[in-house]
């Protein structure tokens, strides 16, 4: 599972195309590699490899603001992921 340090701001909220992921990052922008199963290629490469292919499937959904609404829909998520099992909280 992928979390946002407590105490953050903003944050935008994310689903990934390929792997229908859903999670939290620090990082805004409109497209982002997933945590799940996208990844970031190494970009030391030799002079006969070819560049690698970044693939971001991770697509913003919403921009999350503020500290109470970042921490209540880290809280949902974290509930779906368990099952429903809130004893954790």
């Amino acid at each position: 599972m992928f979390y946002v340090p407590d105490g953050t701001k903003i944050c935008g909220f994310y689903e990934c195309k390929s792997c229908s992921e859903r999670f939290l990052d620090i990082q805004i922008g409109p497209r982002l590699v997933c945590p799940y199963c996208g990844e970031i290629p190494s970009m030391e490469i030799g002079p006969d490899e070819e560049m690698p292919e970044i693939k971001e499937d991770a697509v913003l959904l919403e921009v999350i603001e503020g500290e109470e609404n970042v921490e209540r829909i880290d809280g949902l998520l974290s509930l779906a992921i368990t099952g429903g099992d809130y004893d954790w909280l």
